[in-house]
């Protein structure tokens, strides 16, 4: 008995880290915009991260959140003065309902291009649950189906108007799980912004990262995810869930007075880092079993 509690308390530990951040009273919450920095806004809502890069010739769209919250993620864009139609260019951090699921609505209102890595891609095109996700069998629905999406490869940078973002793949959390990096300027100084997506261990029951054959390089794709992150040049960190980088945090220490709150160039290596220990947890539970 005392062994299986001990197992359980890990798991439960494994699953308060990845979801801490999952609060999905708030994950529908209307949030007015906020700026990151320069030309990069929060679009999102209060639990769920969507990101507009803005140039005077087109703007990139990071995430869509919720199905439900693309109305609002809408109105925030054009409360900054940007057109929908000024939208060129939409990709996602990972192919979940959380994060993709307004990425159809908003692509038909923008006619901009999406575009992903191919696991992603056909996870987004299918509009059904894809095959090699972790939480494959969860009672999780799977974001709306987007006819058209661009399929790039690893380490591609992608144009829109005068911006420009490299897709990292940061697999594990999903096989397509894709991190976004680019450079925003302010006030005669740039920094180097990181969108890293989730990074957790986290699957339905029955799923072992150990031993599974839908997804057996899926540890390995961790430990590349979390090499990327830590050797990243990394100013400013923001994730798919905001708490996860303590963004409202960071942004109210700023709004307080602390210019530089916003900043931290551990931070994507401690993200890894935290994820990394949660990932040895979970191999060791499964390996017990």
């Amino acid at each position: 008995m005392a062994a299986m509690a001990a197992v359980a308390a890990v798991l439960l530990g494994v699953f308060a880290f990845a979801h801490a951040q999952d609060q999905p009273a708030l994950w529908t919450q209307p949030q007015q915009p906020v700026r990151i920095i320069g030309n990069a806004w929060y679009v999102g809502t209060r639990g769920l991260s969507a990101i507009l890069i803005t140039s005077p010739t087109g703007a990139v769209l990071i995430d869509g959140a919720m199905r439900e919250s693309a109305d609002d993620i809408a109105k925030n864009i054009t409360s900054l003065g940007v057109r929908l139609e000024d939208v060129k260019l939409i990709v996602n951090s990972h192919a979940h309902n959380d994060h993709a699921g307004g990425i159809a609505e908003l692509q038909r209102r923008t006619g901009a291009t999406v575009a992903a890595l191919p696991w992603s891609a056909e996870a987004l095109r299918s509009g059904r649950k894809h095959q090699g996700d972790p939480q494959f069998d969860t009672q999780t629905p799977p974001p709306d189906r987007v006819p058209k999406v661009k399929t790039i490869r690893d380490g591609e940078a992608l144009h829109a108007g005068g911006v420009t973002i490299t897709a990292h793949k940061t697999g594990g959390h999903t096989p397509g799980s894709t991190s976004w990096t680019w450079r925003s300027c302010e006030e005669n100084r740039c920094v180097d912004i990181v969108y890293a997506d989730s990074i957790t261990a986290v699957s339905a029951d029955g799923f072992r990262f150990t031993d599974n054959k839908t997804y057996p390089q899926a540890i390995d794709d961790f430990n590349k995810g979390y090499a990327f992150l830590r050797s990243a040049s990394c100013d400013i960190l923001v994730t798919p869930h905001p708490e996860a980088s303590d963004f409202w945090g960071r942004i109210a220490k700023r709004d307080a007075g602390e210019r530089d709150a916003l900043i931290d160039r551990s931070q994507c290596a401690r993200y890894a880092d935290r994820a990394d220990a949660q990932l040895q947890k979970r191999l060791a539970t499964e390996r017990a079993k």
